[in-house]
């Protein structure tokens, strides 16, 4: 048997260890132990085999770039909902992903990172509040984007069985290692989720080519003048 990863534990930088605590507890998170004092304070919460660590601590130990991005997979997504948002949180619905057919929703913690949470169970149509609203992490930037010409016109990622997909192309992907590919909103979704080091290519940006150019010795306005 290979050795591997026997559990793992997600640890957020926090500011308010208490303030944190309790907007995770909204999410079915109970406190197994806590520890520290004064400046150095953490939480560590449960939720069924889930982990988290919450660590107000100063210094931190390592550092991070923030706001984070946590994504949550949730039982009934109404009912996390309706919690979050009696406790006085913002929830922003926005739609109903391949990836969260039952719907997904967008909050914030009170350290200012963006939670995503959605529901894998899928849910009537009819229960969805009207036409379903596609949503994607990178639509906004997508639909500011206008895409040059040489685009393919359907979606490059197609589905996980290697199907094609019908939809049409509308937003570019690189990732660390030089590759692109262009693919829907859903499944562009996907591939940033699930694919390492994926990230959206905007054609608008110079790239090391260009910003090495501009680098490059200017002749002076006299010399230009002659």
């Amino acid at each position: 048997m290979r050795n591997g990863v026997q559990a793992q534990v997600p640890v957020l930088y926090v500011a308010d260890a208490d303030a944190a605590q309790g907007f995770y507890e909204l999410f079915g998170y109970t406190e197994q132990r806590t520890g520290g004092d004064g400046d150095s304070r953490w939480c560590h919460l449960q939720c069924g085999d889930l982990t988290l660590l919450l660590a107000a601590v100063k210094p931190r130990l390592v550092t991070v770039e923030l706001p984070l991005l946590v994504y949550l997979y949730v039982d009934d997504l109404a009912a996390t909902t309706d919690r979050l948002t009696a406790a006085g949180h913002t929830v922003e619905g926005v739609g109903h992903p391949a990836h969260a057919p039952g719907g997904e929703c967008r909050t914030t913690d009170p350290d200012g990172n963006t939670v995503l949470y959605g529901q894998r169970r899928a849910v009537p149509a009819q229960a969805r509040g009207g036409a379903e609203a596609r949503f994607s992490l990178i639509r906004e930037a997508a639909e500011a984007v206008a895409r040059r010409d040489g685009a393919p016109a359907r979606c490059q990622i197609g589905g996980p069985r290697g199907e094609p997909c019908p939809e049409p192309a509308e937003v570019k992907l690189a990732d660390s290692w030089g590759d692109t590919v262009w693919g829907c909103l859903a499944h562009a979704d996907e591939a940033l989720l699930n694919a390492r080091g994926a990230f959206r290519a905007n054609e608008d940006v110079m790239g090391l080519a260009g910003f090495l150019a501009a680098r490059r010795p200017q002749p002076d306005a006299a010399a230009q003048g002659m």
